[in-house]
């Protein structure tokens, strides 16, 4: 019977994080979760009250500390999540650690298909804040690695979707599609986009924290094959059982009636119609075992989630303005 462990999880109070500490509890293991103080955390989990954005304060909280697994997930999306304020929980931790797992992005790679984990990584002035963030904290966690053979992970993922997801993406076209209202479509919906499930990415998480090949490794986490725009609604659709109207809006219209991607009002979701970024998730395969749960199935499950909640009524004005006079395809 393999003992119990010690494992922070710095960010364990929404979506990933939750999902983490619900395995990482069920199968036995001590787990204290460092967060702000802003949610509940299961009563078998303790905690530590701790902005991770103030380097200072994290280096208190964990000084003396021992885990032996840390898994990193939070990034603060307003503020932002510097290589430096990561830096503060991945030294605060040195020497004292077995395995240190990033969660980072696919946003990492520049536009573009199938990249693999060696690819370059985008730089200030190539991508977004975000994406430069998550690209310069790999860079120096493995520097760590190469340096002092800190047993540094990193996993990215691409949209991710599942139970209790926060942002407004599966529940911004289930509103739709279950009112048979339609769906719209930014262009021709050609745009790829890759997903996975996040019990999926919680599965490699923890694999990463044992596998022994794991460490100063990234590992792109993902559903095997990209899909359309217009592919996932359909897909969304069928795991409602019910059919999807779609109708087709050029960008530009979209832009100029003030449909947004990052904040309301959503034409396609939160954060959702972005250039499309695919990986390979080969190497993940080959050395964790990795295997997807069918898209079907993932959204299948998180249907049902979906329709448990209680939430209130959409606002559709803005939509209904911009609808006006188009057709549905």
């Amino acid at each position: 019977m393999t003992a119990s462990r010690s494992v922070l999880v710095i960010g364990g109070t929404q979506f990933i994080g939750r999902e983490l500490v619900r395995r990482l509890l069920a199968r036995g293991d001590h787990v204290a979760i460092l967060h702000r103080g802003r949610s509940q955390i299961p009563p078998e989990a303790s905690e530590i009250l701790c902005d991770r954005n103030d380097t200072g304060a994290v280096r208190r909280a964990l000084a003396g500390r021992r885990f032996d697994l840390v898994f990193d997930n939070v990034y603060d999306i307003e503020r932002g999540t510097t290589a430096t304020q990561v830096q503060a929980a991945a030294e605060a931790c040195a020497g004292r650690v077995r395995r240190y797992v990033f969660m980072s992005s696919v946003a990492v790679y520049p536009e573009g298909l199938d990249w693999e984990e060696d690819a370059r990584l985008v730089s200030v002035g190539q991508s977004s804040e975000y994406a430069v963030n998550k690209a310069e904290s790999e860079q120096m966690l493995f520097r760590m690695h190469r340096e002092r053979e800190f047993p540094a992970v990193t996993l990215r993922p691409p949209f991710i979707y599942g139970p209790e997801n926060p942002y407004y993406r599966e529940s911004f076209f289930w509103d739709r599609i279950v009112r048979g209202r339609p769906v719209l479509i930014p262009e021709d919906g050609a745009r790829l986009m890759q997903f996975v499930y996040v019990k999926d990415l919680v599965w490699a998480a923890l694999k990463a924290a044992e596998a022994p090949v794991a460490p100063g490794q990234a590992y792109n986490i993902a559903n095997a094959t990209p899909v359309t725009q217009v592919e996932a609604v359909r897909a969304l659709a069928a795991a409602a059982g019910l059919p999807a109207g779609l109708v087709f809006v050029p960008r530009q219209r979209i832009a100029a009636a003030g449909g947004n991607v990052f904040q309301p009002p959503f034409y396609f979701g939160e954060y959702l119609d972005l250039p499309s970024i695919t990986v390979s998730i080969a190497k993940a395969r080959r050395e964790l075992g990795f295997e997807p749960t069918a898209f079907a199935a993932g959204l299948r499950e998180t249907y049902q989630w979906y329709v448990a909640q209680k939430r209130p009524e959409p606002d559709f004005s803005w939509e209904d303005r911009l609808l006006k006079n188009c057709t549905t395809g």
